[in-house]
């Protein structure tokens, strides 16, 4: 077990690989109209003017369903007529050009992080080794209160399951594996220190869930003194066969990525005294003070072209760590991409790292946040290890070819126009005072919130200011980098 300081790396750092390709800029671009590269709309839904989060699109039977997660809010649902606090919109998009709005399920009560069921993901009881062979599974958080579990095989009909972890002060971006059911759910058990850390559960028979063991950082369990580490953001795990899960802690500070060998995890002595939280740990990294790990997106097995005639090196492993931004104007520091190396798990290091121009767009003048938030996470073939996606706030969704992650390049971006249901994001109260805001701060501006892919091709993104659903797909030069023969039909 080694813990490794990002600081000794930050030389390497200095050799960022930013994009050279950068959009139209000048203060007069007309955000009404979107603004693109490589990169068109194919559909659109306005997702009930409701603030989104996080985006899952599953193939059920000959469908395509599009499962979205929505901060705290309350609006109109067409649907039933009635006033409904957000949480989960479900949609079919297997006409990606007309998307249907199928059901809209209520989560809790409050605005933005304080309601809503951010947080979404979808497993098929085909896959599950426990589950009914017939039927489609979601998992959501309901605010920052419990985990549910619905039947969602006929999606415009959903039945709430059951509920996990009632009683809970936090949750956010949970992880479940589909082929054996384990699921990692972010939450904030009133025991613990911090508002955000892992409750394993058994969800294989998604009716009957059963508690593996809960598991964060040194200094979150019960009975610690001393700081609080910073909170769980998310994990991402390789399953059996990798072995390995990638939890990212921090948003946009103080920020860890940790490596953790799966069996000790869900077998190992599950008492949370430090040596068994410790145990399953494989290396840490601490990121510098002004970043976070938001996604921790792994990249493994990369055969790396550059690398082809050298006797060692061509094969390497990669974590691409995202960051949050988190305040309007830039009044912070830039949070950004940055790909880290894990060839050597216990030496992890980073290599290369990536933001978007901001002279490009003069993203800070524009209102809104401006910064990387979060990836795609899908793995489907005809992207995986070639094209990411990453959602950017008000400058959209940026492509970027990864196959050497040495030296990322920005091959596509689209920026969705703002429409009637646009707002200005609320500025925290708690910030207020603190922080030098100008008049930029009361712009509206496309806020991209999150982004996934299909294993058709398409993209997906949601816009945290109420902007709604775009349904996307590569053009031109960028779409020649995809494996299309690998597509689903």
């Amino acid at each position: 077990m080694i813990r490794i300081g990002f600081k000794r790396f930050s030389w390497l750092l200095s050799l960022t690989a930013m994009s050279v390709a950068a959009m139209a800029a000048g203060p007069a671009a007309d955000t009404t109209k979107p603004e693109s590269r490589n990169m068109k709309l194919v559909g659109y839904s306005d997702l009930q003017a409701r603030t989104a989060y996080q985006p899952t699109i599953q193939k059920q039977g000959n469908r395509w369903i599009a499962y979205i997660g929505h901060h705290g809010d309350k609006k109109l649902n067409p649907l039933t007529g009635k006033l409904e606090d957000n949480g989960t919109s479900i949609i079919d998009v297997t006409d990606p050009k007309r998307p249907k709005y199928l059901s809209h399920i209520p989560g809790e009560e409050g605005k933005a992080e304080q309601g809503g069921a951010q947080m979404v993901r979808i497993c098929s009881g085909a896959d599950l080794p426990k589950a009914d062979k017939s039927k489609f599974y979601m998992l959501r958080v309901f605010g920052n209160q419990s985990h549910e579990i619905w039947d969602v095989s006929e999606p415009a009909k959903p039945s709430l399951l059951t509920t996990i972890g009632k009683g809970l002060k936090g949750t956010h971006k949970n992880f479940w594996e589909c082929d054996t059911g384990i699921a990692y759910l972010v939450s904030g058990n009133p025991q613990w220190r911090t508002n955000r850390m892992t409750q394993i559960y058994d969800l294989s028979n998604p009716a009957k869930p059963v508690f593996i063991r809960d598991f964060g950082l040194v200094g979150q369990q019960p009975g610690a003194g001393g700081d609080v580490p910073m909170s769980l953001h998310g994990a991402i795990s390789t399953g059996p066969k990798g072995n390995r899960v990638f939890f990212g802690y921090g948003t946009n500070t103080e920020g860890a990525l940790q490596i953790v060998d799966r069996e000790k995890l869900l077998n190992g002595a599950k008492d949370p005294t430090p040596e068994n939280l410790l145990a399953p740990q494989i290396a840490r990294l601490d990121l510098p003070p002004m970043h976070g790990a938001h996604t921790v997106f792994p990249m493994l097995d990369m055969d790396v072209p550059e690398f082809e005639k050298n006797l060692l090196g061509r094969k390497r492993d990669f974590i691409v760590v995202t960051d949050e931004a988190i305040q309007k104007e830039c009044l912070e520091g830039r949070q950004m991409v940055w790909f880290i190396d894990i060839s050597t798990e216990k030496k992890p290091f980073g290599v290369s790292s990536w933001t978007v121009p901001e002279k490009s767009g003069n993203f800070c003048s524009r209102g809104g946040r401006f910064g990387a938030h979060s990836s795609n996470e899908s793995t489907a073939p005809v992207f995986h290890k070639k094209i990411m996606f990453f959602s950017h706030f008000n400058a959209g969704v940026r492509a970027l070819d990864v196959r050497d992650p040495f030296t990322p390049k920005e091959i596509a971006y689209y920026i969705p126009g703002m429409n009637a249901e646009t707002v200005v994001l609320d500025t925290p109260a708690s910030m207020l005072g603190k922080l030098p805001y100008t008049a930029a701060a009361t712009k509206r501006a496309i806020q991209t919130n999150n982004v996934e892919v299909d294993e058709r091709g398409y993209i997906y993104i949601v816009d945290r200011a109420n902007t709604g659903l775009h349904i996307l797909e590569l053009t031109g030069p960028a779409r020649k980098i995809a494996d299309w023969k690998a597509a689903a039909k």
